[in-house]
Formats: C-alpha cells, sequence, structure tokens
C-alpha cells in the first residue's frame, strides 16, 4: 500500500519557508514550494493556495519582504527574501521543532504495553 503525502502541522510550512529562504536566498513562491518539496524527498506536495497563505502571514508579521521581479522564463514574479526578524525567528522556531523531534523520539521509543522489550 502506498503512503501518502504527509499533512504539515500547523507552524510547520512557515519554518520551511524560513529555512528555504534562510539557505537559498531570494525566491518567488513557485521556487519555494517546489525547492521544499525536493527537500522533502517529495513527501510534502505544496499547492498555490497553501505556499502563498504561508507568504502572505510571514510578509504580515515582518518576516518576510517581497519585491517584484522577472523569473527564469522571463514572467513578472514577486520575489520573497528573509528579514532580521525572519531570522530570529527561524532560529526560535528551529529549535522549537528540535525539541519537539527530541521529545517524539523518546515518547516513540516506550515499547507499548504487551510487546517484548
Amino acid at each position: 500500500m502506498k503512503e501518502s503525502k504527509l499533512d504539515l502541522l500547523q507552524g510547520t510550512l512557515d519554518v520551511m519557508v524560513l529555512q528555504t529562504l534562510s539557505a537559498l536566498g531570494s525566491l518567488h513562491g513557485y521556487g519555494i514550494a517546489r525547492r521544499i518539496e525536493q527537500v522533502s524527498g517529495d513527501e510534502i506536495l505544496l499547492n498555490q493556495g497553501t505556499i502563498y497563505a504561508s507568504l502572505v502571514r510571514l510578509q504580515d508579521r515582518g518576516w518576510i519582504s517581497a519585491a517584484w521581479g522577472t523569473s527564469d522564463n522571463n514572467r513578472k514574479a514577486k520575489y520573497y527574501s528573509i528579514t532580521r526578524q525572519g531570522r530570529k525567528q527561524l532560529a526560535a522556531g528551529m529549535a522549537y521543532w528540535r525539541r519537539l523531534a527530541n521529545v517524539m523520539s523518546r515518547v516513540l521509543a516506550v515499547p507499548a504495553a504487551g510487546d517484548e522489550a
């Protein structure tokens, strides 16, 4: 049976977008979405509505900025960049998700009742 794509927890996509912009610099929304899908090993599929909702939210919070430019295929596109405030938020978000992953790892390591140790 084929596994379905992963559902993202609240706030996860925002951290992924910030990390992508931090690592690669200014990108348009389509490029950000494709990069996240690529890095996830295609475990995550992002539609335009999902990525753009995140971009609007991040811009409203001052964590990214936007400027119009021309894409590789000569089309007008909005390019997003991480701000200084966004870098601070990324650091806090990364610390939170590393802590949560550590907790989940410990919880999942506990054998279920009835399992042999």
